[in-house]
This record gives C-alpha cells, structure tokens and sequence, in this order.
C-alpha cells in the first residue's frame, strides 16, 4: 500500500505585518514623547529655572552688616553702621522705615514709591511702571538696582518679609499668564527671588498675589489703573503679626 503525501504546508507569506505593526506602534510612541516634550508649559519652567538659580548661584549670605564706605553686594556703597542695627525686630521697623526714606527719596518724591509707616508693620508701595513691561513678570534692567537697594536695607534685620503682586482690571490671556492671578503671583515671586539672590534669607519671605482685586484707585482712568498695578513689601513685627488689607471704595480690579 502506497502512503499518502502529506499536503505541502503553505508559506505563511504575511508574517511581515507583525513587524510591521511593531514599527508602527514605536513610530507612533516616539512621535507622543516629542510632542509631549515640544510642549512645555513656560511658567513651570521659569519656576524650575529660577529655583535652580536660587539653589546653585546665589552668593553667601553674610550676618555682618555692611558698614559706610564698604561696597554692597550690589555694588553701590554701603549705607549701614553696625550701631545702627536693633536685636529685637519690633524695634526695628522705625529704623527700617527711615532707610529706606533716605535710600529712596527721589523715587518717593516722584510719587513712584510709597512708605507707610505703622507700629506693627512697614508697607513699601512700588509702581509695577519701575518695574516691568506691560503683561509681563521680568523684572526691568532699570528696576534691578532699586530692588538692591532694598534688598541691602531689608538683609540687615530679621523682620518677615511679605510681597504682594496687584494688576489692575484690564483682562490678560497668554501662555504664560492665563489670568491676573498669575501675573500678580509671578511679579511678587520675581522680586522674592531677587532678594534672595541679593542675600536676603528665602525663610523670611512670602510671595502673594492679589491679581485685580485689591485696587486702590478707579480702574476706569488711565491713572487709576497706573496706581493699581503696584507691588507692595510688607515687613512686619514679627511672624505672628498678620495685617489684613482694608476693603477699597473704589470700583474695579488689575493688568
């Protein structure tokens, strides 16, 4: 008896599409990662860039007080004498107080900076005009010898440091700064970093925005909105001291 043959098994000639699926499916992956990658969200990464900087690049913070005639860390003269200087931070606030009247007077002449005085805190008023461009949080080259100025008075004491971002009512959308929120927060937090660069303790401040809400003046002139895009430095007594803003008569809100 004869056998019979097998049938011939086919050639399977379409096993190239498992390869071929594979390959699509890591194009398909590898295109996901580079648009994900592509779109990076630029507020989160000036935050990230800025506390890299704060954390790797800011200079030794010195507790001797600069004394008259030495260089600053900014540069310009020192102002202060260490008799000058007060232990206890309640105490300090006068002193506080006139330096930076005397550091700022011009600037307070021309109505750009406003010191009010009180027993428990010192406010510190900054027309944002000094310090930065329209719709933006980058601190104006003009601005940044100013805030050193500041930061020189404010390093030698150990008073808590609040700074409070205001725009005024005019709507903002972009990228960066969906909302005034943003703005506001992100101005405070510039200046924040810039005192901490400058050797001010980072453990002593706060940043806060307001966005439009906290006006001063009418936002429906030009010169009202001009005096509600401020940033405000409130140095206080002491930690447990806490000043709450005061309701405005005027009408409107920020940048």
């Amino acid at each position: 008896m004869r056998r019979r043959r097998r049938p011939q098994e086919h050639e399977n000639t379409e096993r190239w599409l498992i390869s071929y699926a594979d390959f699509i499916t890591l194009l398909f992956a590898f295109f996901v990662v580079m648009y994900a990658i592509s779109s990076v969200n630029e507020g989160k990464y000036r935050v990230l860039s800025d506390t890299l900087v704060t954390a790797f690049g800011s200079p030794s913070r010195s507790l001797e007080p600069l004394q008259i005639g030495e260089e600053g860390l900014s540069g310009q003269p020192g102002i202060f004498d260490a008799g000058m200087r007060s232990t206890t931070p309640v105490g300090n606030l006068g002193q506080i107080a006139d330096d930076f009247e005397r550091v700022l007077q011009s600037l307070i002449e021309q109505d750009l900076i406003r010191i009010t005085r009180d027993e428990n805190w010192i406010e510190i008023e900054i027309n944002t005009s000094l310090l930065y461009g329209s719709g933006s949080a980058d601190l104006e080259p003009e601005a940044l010898p100013i805030l050193r100025r500041l930061a020189g008075i404010l390093r030698q004491y150990p008073n808590p440091i609040q700074v409070e971002g205001f725009t005024d009512n005019v709507p903002i959308a972009t990228m960066i700064y969906p909302s005034n929120w943003e703005l506001s927060a992100a101005r405070a937090a510039s200046v924040v970093n810039l005192f901490t660069r400058t050797g001010v303790d980072p453990g002593r401040m706060v940043a806060v925005g307001y966005g439009e809400y906290r006006p001063i003046a009418d936002n429906a002139t030009a010169e009202g909105r001009r005096q509600n895009r401020r940033v405000v430095l409130v140095v206080s007594a002491d930690e447990r001291e806490r000043r709450l803003l005061g309701g405005s008569n005027a009408t409107g809100g920020g940048e």
